[in-house]
Formats: structure tokens, sequence, C-alpha cells
């Protein structure tokens, strides 16, 4: 989805005046990079909350909407550095976090001293502490990482909670433009606790999703509605926000716009996995988990909607 810097970008722009400088507003410059489908409604936040954000993602298709309501197009990830103080960034896996930075035109082509990269992306720690390590070393620019949960829906009602790891002075630098996307910006620790805290984050959802298809197909095939197993179980132990959320969608079939994809949550909780095996952590449920969403992948596809994981567990009646 993302990747180099675009070569089907329209050559005819010419990059943005540097005014990283001037902001009549008395806030910092913002740049957002990747506008899939958390990277949208996030930078559309930041520009309802009054911001100046300008933006780049590979597939000019994603840009132009966000240029109509205000953003900026930048022509290249240099060119967001070079024109915005905070760079925002939400992209698939270390390897597009690797290319936007150091690829052709990447962000640290870029003079970055006293500037400042937001990873939204969910990433391994070393890689987070790696990538941070290596373009501080090649222009200056601090890191925080700093990934999300909650989904498109946090993201367009700007819900999401965010876990963060870098210096407290850059988390404060940056929380008053992550309030604008978020409900909740907790700092963790260094460079790479953010990633860390996210981690347990997908053990907790991912075992969720599959413990709630097997709960919610077992009141199917046993002949109740299971749509209303979220009305019942209102109020009780089993209650919880992917009890309310989750079940309707997998009992009525929704998966547009997915919550999340199969590649995605597995991508995860196989670095879980990782991690677990380095810190002699037993895991024996998401690494359960992570082997179902395995066979999600192969029975539905990895851009699937993860939701469907609800499909494997048993022949319809």
């Amino acid at each position: 989805m993302y990747g180099k810097a675009a070569s089907h970008c329209d050559r005819r722009r010419q990059p943005m005046a540097d005014e990283s400088k001037a902001n009549p507003q008395g806030t910092e410059k913002l740049g957002y990079l990747g506008l899939g489908l958390m990277g949208t409604p996030m930078t559309r936040r930041l520009l309802k909350a009054g911001y100046q954000v300008a933006v780049w993602n590979r597939s000019e298709g994603k840009v132009a909407p966000l240029a109509e309501a205000g953003a900026k197009r930048a022509v290249t990830p240099r060119d967001l550095l070079v024109n915005s103080n905070i760079v925002f960034m939400c992209v698939t896996d270390a390897a597009a976090v690797e290319e936007v930075i150091f690829g052709p035109e990447g962000l640290a082509a870029a003079p970055g001293a006293g500037k400042l990269v937001v990873d939204f992306s969910s990433i391994h720690p070393d890689a987070a502490r790696d990538l941070a390590t290596r373009l501080k070393d090649a222009n200056g620019a601090d890191w925080i990482d700093a990934p999300v949960s909650g989904g498109t829906k946090g993201a367009e009602e700007g819900t999401l909670a965010i876990m963060a790891g870098g210096e407290a002075g850059n988390i404060e630098r940056v929380r008053p433009y992550v309030l604008a996307m978020a409900r909740r910006f907790t700092h963790m620790g260094p460079i790479g606790a953010g990633q860390t805290t996210k981690l347990c984050n997908q053990v907790i959802v991912g075992c969720a999703m599959a413990v709630l298809a097997e709960a919610t197909r077992l009141a199917a095939n046993a002949g109740i509605d299971a749509n209303r197993l979220p009305e019942a179980l209102a109020g009780g132990f089993a209650d919880s926000i992917p009890l309310q959320l989750f079940v309707p969608r997998m009992v009525q079939g929704i998966h547009t716009p997915p919550l999340g994809h199969i590649a995605t949550m597995l991508k995860d909780l196989d670095t879980v996995v990782d991690v677990a095996q380095a810190t002699s952590t037993p895991v024996p449920m998401a690494s359960l988990a992570g082997q179902l969403f395995r066979l999600a992948k192969a029975a539905r596809g990895a851009e699937a909607d993860a939701l469907e994981i609800y499909k494997l567990s048993a022949v319809e009646r």
C-alpha cells in the first residue's frame, strides 16, 4: 500500500515553499504520511481541529479528498518533513516505514534537527528502536513510536487509545495534536515501549475476536438469536467493548469497511510470539489465536476483515 516516493505524482507540481517556521495559528506545522484506513480519518480530525496539515501518500487518489478538505499536498516524504515540524505516519509494516524514511526522497533526506516523527504504525519494538536510531544519525530528527487501538471507528470519532514510547519532552510537545485524534495518549517509556504495549493490546483483542467468534457460533448453532448476545450479557462479567462491537458485525456479516485486516492482526500476533520467545514469556492463547488468523487468511484472504474469523468456527446450518 505504501512504498517508494510516488513515481506517478504529478511532476508538474513544485515542492511547497518552506513555511515550517511561519504559522499564524501559533501552532506547529503538521504533516501526515500514509492515508489508509486510519490515516485518512485521523488527518480529517486534525483539519477539523483547525491545524495546518500537509499530506503525502503513494497513491494520489487518497490525497485528493484531503486536499479538498484543506490539506496541502507534499510531492515526496522529504518535501513533507521539509515543510513540517511534526510528521505523523501510519503505514502497513516495518518495511513500509523503512521505505518512506530511507527510500528515494524519504524523510531521512530532509534536514531533521528540531523536528519530530511520530509513527502510528504497529511494528516490532526492535524495529522501532533501530529506525529511530538510524533516523537520528541521518538527519537529527527525533522519534516517537505511538501505535493506536480503536480501529477505523475510533479514528473517525477521535476516541483512539494511543500508547507511546519516546522522550517525555517530545511526548508533551505532540500531546495537543494527538488528542485531536485520540481520547487517550499514554507515555509508556522509552522508544519501543509504545510498540510493546500495542502487542499487549493485540493479545487481548486477537484472543477476544477468536473467543467471541466461538461463543457467537455456539449461540447460532444452538438455535438462539446470536444478535441478542450483547444485550443479554450487558453489565455482566462477559460484557466488553469487543462484545458490543464485534458480535453484531459477525452475525450480520458487516465487514465493510473492515475494522482491521486479517493480515494486520496476524502480523501483530506473530510479533507477540517473537517477543515472547525473546523474553521467555509463555503466550499459549495468543499463539493459538495467531494460528486461527493464519487459517482465516488462507480461507478469506489477507485483506479481509479480521472479524471474518467467525466464518471459520463452523459450517453454516
